[in-house]
C-alpha cells in the first residue's frame, strides 16, 4: 500500500518540477526568432520593424529603413540593457535595395525615434510568445513573425 502512495507523491513532485520549468521557459526572452513590432506598416512599403536576438546576446534591429546590429541583455528579474553598434543613425548607410520613397524623411525620423525607444528601454516582460519593452520613452510590443 505504501508504493501507490509514494508513486502518487513522486508524480505530484515531478509535475510540479515540470510546471516550474515550463514557467521558467515562458519567462525567457524570445531568442533566435524574428519579433515584429506591433505597428502598422508605413506606406508605400510593407516593412514593419523587427528585432532578432541570438543566443549569445547579439541582436539585429530592422528599423523602418535601416538595419543595424546591437546587443540585448535581458535579465531574469525583468531588467534589460539594449545597445546599438550605430547609435547615431545619421552615420548609418541607407539600404541599397529600397525603392523610391521607401526611406522618406518621415521614415528616417521614425528610425531615430524607434532606436531611441529601444535603447532607452530598461524593462521587459513576456507577452504570450512575444515581448514588451518598457521603461523608455514609449512602450514597445513585439510579436513573433508568422512568415
Amino acid at each position: 500500500m505504501k508504493l501507490p502512495c509514494c508513486a502518487a507523491i513522486m508524480l505530484c513532485c515531478l509535475a510540479g518540477i515540470g510546471a516550474a520549468s515550463a514557467q521558467d521557459l515562458h519567462k525567457d526572452f524570445p531568442r533566435d526568432r524574428e519579433l515584429l513590432l506591433d505597428a502598422a506598416p508605413m506606406r508605400p512599403s510593407k516593412r514593419v520593424p523587427s528585432l532578432t536576438l541570438a543566443a549569445d546576446g547579439r541582436a539585429t534591429f530592422d528599423l523602418w529603413c535601416r538595419s543595424i546590429a546591437g546587443r540585448i541583455e535581458p535579465a531574469a528579474d525583468g531588467s534589460l540593457t539594449v545597445t546599438a553598434e550605430t547609435p547615431d543613425l545619421a552615420q548609418a548607410p541607407l539600404p541599397e535595395m529600397q525603392g523610391p520613397g521607401q526611406c522618406s524623411d518621415q521614415r528616417q525620423q521614425a528610425d531615430i525615434t524607434l532606436l531611441a525607444a529601444l535603447t532607452q528601454s530598461n524593462r521587459w516582460e513576456a507577452t504570450g510568445e512575444g515581448v514588451a519593452l518598457t521603461g523608455g520613452p514609449q512602450p514597445l510590443r513585439f510579436r513573433p513573425a508568422t512568415n
